[in-house]
């Protein structure tokens, strides 16, 4: 993995067995972020998307290895009143199989790089995102007070 920063943004480079999701609250650590948005493309060949069960509150894995195209990676930084991080990370893959192409997509929780991936993370300015548990939901969400 290889970054810099360019104005308000960090470009990273993933290479070859890097883990995205770690890499990018990595990077936020060592470089003191608290709040911003990223984005991102590449190739991966073993990944866990998630659907979030409401009615249990729990998330349903779906692991994939193989050939895995990120199509799309969209996700967020966000701390709490204690500043520490949390990530929200969401992604689309493309895959064939039996020579067709298929979809896999939701709650990232591991993407593992296969060949590269290009992430792009934009700074909060002026500000700091925070959480807060939502009693309806009981997820954590945006506290943006």
């Amino acid at each position: 993995m290889d970054y810099n920063k360019y104005g308000n943004a960090l470009y990273v480079r993933f290479d070859r067995g890097d883990e995205v999701i770690s890499g990018i609250l990595d990077i936020c650590k060592r470089e003191h972020i608290l709040s911003a948005t990223y984005s991102g493309i590449g190739g991966c060949g073993d990944v866990t998307v998630s659907t979030y069960i409401p009615d249990k509150q729990e998330f349903m894995p779906h692991n994939k290895t193989g050939l895995l195209e990120m199509i799309s990676l969209n996700g967020n930084i966000s701390a709490d009143d204690k500043d520490n991080i949390y990530e929200h990370t969401h992604a689309m893959f493309s895959y064939l199989e039996n020579n067709e192409q298929k979809f896999l997509g939701g709650h990232l929780t591991r993407a593992v790089i296969s060949y590269t991936g290009e992430i792009t993370i934009n700074l909060v300015q002026n500000g700091v995102i925070r959480r807060k548990k939502d009693p309806l939901t009981g997820i954590d969400i945006w506290n943006l007070k």
